[in-house]
This record gives structure tokens, C-alpha cells and sequence, in this order.
């Protein structure tokens, strides 16, 4: 029997395919990307201009714009002062907290496509408590020494963690997520104690600094962290999106990725490097600040779907309008005295986590 389909109305696929001229590849994008990216994108840059337009010394949101664009009329009375506060002091520590941001929640959605388990994130694996063990040692028993110096460290300690955990999860020729879990909460609670017992009997003044530094801030960040941190991300960004295809295929399930020809522990070592990367660059910049890689993958999840290749960027683009605000909140709510960045995401993010517990109990 004849089917009559100019009847059937027809569906407008929810995705479109991006394959560059150049490269022998294909990426799968939902729809609704862009116009999410935009909306993001548009409240980010309003928080950024709201929180350089604060502070003791007060700039109103239009000369904020003008300062940045250099539009600013030459002969305007404080355009020297306008000029120091926002590009010396403010600019750059804004731009640290959105690229620390936008590294610990594309960290947080590869981990989350790894394990296959909604939980898991940098800071719950000990990932980022193993960079923060390397990177106080390096504050605490070395003296000058270079930034630069700190994610190297930093991402060391979290690679020579991730390995650890991998290894010791390892059973009857691979490892799974569930072990991978219950073993990252183990480590993160032992290098969580190590690195107490070095504050103890470290100098007053570098624990001081390593203190601040734990609680995370990103006070006093300058163009040189920024510098760092964006050097990191622009090599780590792209590989990240490029193997959204194999996040993708890891979160079919072991047996189905194997049955679809891919190397499921190859791919997920890899994946992992990636991922202690990223986390390790910007707890070397910023300290150990938790959530971000929990709640910003979870919610820009349900923006535009599971589809690693529009997840994560938009997910490093949600992960970083959010240190923006909780860098505004953090400075605002005890004026002129400021919270670090981290106890604002601490805030913000243990609900949320509890409520995901309750969620998927």
C-alpha cells in the first residue's frame, strides 16, 4: 500500500553539522547553542562592566564601556585614574575569575562523561586536592618563585593524583566509574590532611598566603595570571570540543563504546589528562575553588542537551559568568572587606549539590 508523506508534517531536525573546510571532522550542535551562547554571553558581559564599575572608587557603566573601547574623551577630568583602576586592577582580575571559571567547568563535564555519574567533578575526585597539595609545597618551602612555575606544579600534583587513582581502580583488565569515584573521595580526603599537616609547620607569613590562596580568590590578580591561564586554555579548549565525540561514545557505556570500535581506556585516559589539566591551571592561579565543575555543566545541560559538542563550550561560557558574579557578590556583601571567590561558590554550589543527592539517590 502506497504512503501518502506530503501529508506528514515534517520535523526540523534539533541539530545542525559544523565541518570545517580544512579538517577531516564533523561536529554535531544542537540548535539551540547560539542563541543560548548569546544570551550568556550578553549577561556576562553586563555582570563584567556592573563589577569593574564597582568599588571604592566608583565608575558609572558608561565610562566602564568607554575606558575598555577607548572612547573616553581625552580631556575628561579623571580619564588617568579611569584608565589605572580599570585596566591595572579591575580588568584583569575579572577576565582571571571568567577564564578560571570557564577551565574548572569544561573540567567538570569531562569528568561528569568519564564516569558517566552526575556527581562527579574535579574537587569531589581529589584531582583538585592533589594540585592544591603541590601547589601550597611550592608557596610554603620555595621562595620566589615564578608564576609560571605554579601550574606546572599544580598540574603535576593533580596528573600524578589522576594517575594514582586510575591505577588503584584498575580491576580484571579495567577500571570503571563507580571505583574511580569512591577512590578520588578517598585520596581527596588523605591529600586534604597532608597538605594541613604543611600549613602547621610552614612560615606564618607564606601560610598566611597559602591560606588565602585555599579558600580561592583571586585577589590581587594581574595581567601575568591571565596571561597564564589563557596560554592553558587556548591549547586545551579546542582538544576538549574535538573529542566531545568520544565523551559522546563513553557515555553509551563501556560495552557499547567497545562494540562501536572505540578505545574505551585509551580515550578515557586521555580525556582524563585533559581534564586534570584544566582543573590543575586554574587552581594554580586561583586556589581550590569547588562547585563551578558540579553546577555549570548540570545546568547548561538542560540549556542544550547532552551533546558534548555544544556542552562544552557553552558550559565554559555559563562556568565563567558565574566566578564573574560570585566575584561581584564575594566583593559586595561585606564592602569594603571582600569574601573569597571560593566561599561564594562554597554558598552557591552545596545546595545545589545536596539537592542533587536527593535528586539521584
Amino acid at each position: 500500500m502506497a504512503v501518502d508523506t506530503k501529508n506528514i508534517p515534517q520535523t526540523k531536525p534539533t541539530w545542525f553539522t559544523i565541518r570545517p573546510r580544512y579538517l577531516p571532522l564533523s561536529l554535531k550542535v544542537d540548535r539551540r547553542v547560539p542563541l543560548v551562547a548569546l544570551a550568556i554571553m550578553a549577561v556576562t558581559l553586563v555582570v563584567l562592566v556592573v563589577s569593574i564599575s564597582y568599588g571604592e572608587y566608583d565608575i558609572t557603566p558608561w565610562e566602564v564601556v568607554q575606558t575598555i573601547t577607548g572612547t573616553l574623551p581625552e580631556n575628561h577630568p579623571d580619564a588617568r585614574n579611569f584608565n589605572l583602576v580599570v585596566h591595572t586592577f579591575r580588568l584583569p582580575r575579572i577576565l582571571t575569575a571568567f577564564l578560571v571559571g570557564a577551565a574548572l567547568a569544561i573540567s567538570g563535564a569531562i569528568m561528569q562523561g568519564i564516569t558517566r555519574n552526575p556527581l562527579a567533578e574535579p574537587g569531589i575526585l581529589g584531582v583538585s586536592a592533589g594540585a592544591g597539595l603541590a601547589a601550597v609545597s611550592i608557596i610554603v618551602w620555595f621562595d620566589d618563585v615564578p608564576l609560571s612555575l605554579l601550574p606546572w606544579a599544580a598540574f603535576g600534583g593533580a596528573l600524578a593524583t589522576a594517575i594514582a587513582i586510575y591505577l588503584l581502580s584498575w580491576k580484571h583488565g579495567s577500571s570503571t566509574p563507580v571505583r574511580l569515584i569512591l577512590i578520588g573521595v578517598a585520596f581527596a580526603a588523605v591529600l586534604g590532611s597532608l597538605t594541613t599537616f604543611m600549613l602547621v609547620f610552614g612560615d606564618i607569613n607564606d601560610v598566611q598566603q597559602a591560606y588565602v590562596w585555599l579558600a580561592g580568590s583571586i585577589y590581587g590578580r594581574n595581567w601575568e595570571h591571565v596571561h597564564t591561564l589563557g596560554a592553558w586554555l587556548m591549547v586545551l579548549l579546542p582538544i576538549a570540543i574535538l573529542s566531545a565525540r568520544q565523551l559522546n561514545t563513553l557515555g553509551l557505556g563501556d560495552e557499547i563504546a567497545r562494540g562501536l570500535g572505540a578505545s574505551v581506556e585509551l580515550q578515557r585516559v586521555f580525556l582524563l589528562v585533559i581534564s586534570v589539566a584544566l582543573s590543575a591551571a586554574a587552581v594554580a592561579v586561583a586556589g581550590t575553588i569547588g562547585f563551578v565543575g558540579l553546577v555549570a555543566p548540570h545546568i547548561t545541560r538542560r540549556l542544550v542537551g547532552p551533546s558534548h559538542e555544544g556542552l562544552i563550550p557553552i558550559t565554559a561560557l555559563f562556568g565563567g559568568g558565574l566566578l564573574v558574579l560570585a566575584d561581584l557578590i564575594g566583593r559586595w556583601i561585606i564592602a569594603p572587606s571582600e569574601l573569597p571567590i571560593g566561599i561564594v561558590t562554597a554558598l552557591i554550589g552545596a545546595p545545589y549539590f545536596m539537592y542533587l543527592l536527593y535528586r539521584y539517590r
